[in-house]
């Protein structure tokens, strides 16, 4: 318990700070009430100051107009409108790989599912051309939009967009019958939060993080380092969760990642435990990890998808 003589001493402190009139506590002052009001902004804008969703119409939605050349693979989009727990309305895109042939499009054969998160900034659109990518591999792929994202309702909170990741596993478990041990789950950067808070609560056949990191409260330490990590509300914390995640895991991070830093993905894939993988995209930007990776990256794909087939 504070003893009354040391609170009488702080509040007289106080009082005098405030009421002096030299040129040292003044500046004392407007610091102290500079500190303030930037914590207090944080506190009240924190989700806006932590999600960057692009809305509908922006972004490049004529991806119908888009004509693959002969013998080429590309997806095959169905719009696809769903809900979450709560009820939001979500939307996303369900890509299957087809070729070009004499003309007309041949459907690729392809047994395993990537449900992806993607990161933050943006919509499904702007992640076309690694959608496009991921194609070559054969596998099916759904790409959702956080709610407040794209054409998906509501607005993004860290709780929302876990129902949205549940949401999407539902409806391709529930709606669409694929069976868990086919779904690989993807989360790149601030989808890596949601894909490890799912991946920890349902069976999936394997989890990729792509420039993942530990926890919200880290992150902010990195961009906010002023501001004290209790007050904020978003945690993401998923070096918590990782523990949790049975199925096999594979972990990409540049070492030059301007966004997230790479050690908090070592620190994430060092407190997964097995099976896992660790893949390092050297000279690599946060937004260029698969065109800097080139054909590695997507061969490090292929070979962990088929770690995880059944």
């Amino acid at each position: 318990m504070i003893k009354p003589r040391i609170i009488k001493y702080v509040k007289r402190f106080i009082v005098s700070l405030w009421s002096s009139k030299h040129a040292g506590w003044r500046i004392a002052r407007m610091t102290v009430l500079l500190c303030v009001g930037l914590v207090i902004l944080v506190m009240a804008f924190e989700d806006k100051l932590i999600f960057f969703p692009a809305k509908y119409p922006e972004g490049f939605w004529s991806v119908d107009a888009i004509a693959g050349g002969e013998g080429e693979i590309v997806p095959r989009i169905e719009e696809i409108h769903f809900k979450a727990a709560d009820g939001t309305s979500l939307h996303g895109w369900y890509s299957t790989p087809q070729r070009k042939s004499a003309g007309r499009f041949e459907a690729v054969h392809s047994d395993m599912v990537l449900l992806w998160f993607h990161g933050n900034a943006g919509n499904i659109t702007h992640r076309f051309d690694m959608l496009s990518g991921l194609m070559e591999l054969s596998v099916q792929v759904f790409i959702i939009d956080y709610r407040g994202y794209g054409k998906s309702e509501g607005s993004p909170s860290e709780s929302g967009i876990y129902l949205d990741a549940r949401g999407a596993w539902d409806y391709l478990t529930v709606e669409r019958g694929v069976p868990s041990n086919r779904i690989i789950i993807l989360g790149k950067s601030l989808g890596s939060a949601p894909a490890v808070d799912l991946a920890s609560r349902v069976e999936p056949a394997g989890l990729i993080v792509q420039s993942g990191f530990t926890s919200a409260t880290d992150m902010a330490a990195t961009i906010f380092p002023f501001l004290p990590s209790a007050l904020l509300r978003t945690k993401m914390d998923s070096i918590g969760k990782i523990a949790n995640v049975a199925c096999p895991k594979l972990f990409i991070h540049s070492p030059v990642d301007e966004v997230v830093p790479y050690k908090l993905g070592r620190r994430l894939f060092e407190a997964a435990p097995e099976p896992k993988q660790f893949y390092e995209v050297p000279r690599a930007s946060h937004n260029e990890t698969y065109i800097v990776g080139g054909k590695g990256y997507f061969n490090a794909l292929r070979a962990f998808i088929e770690t995880c087939k059944p």
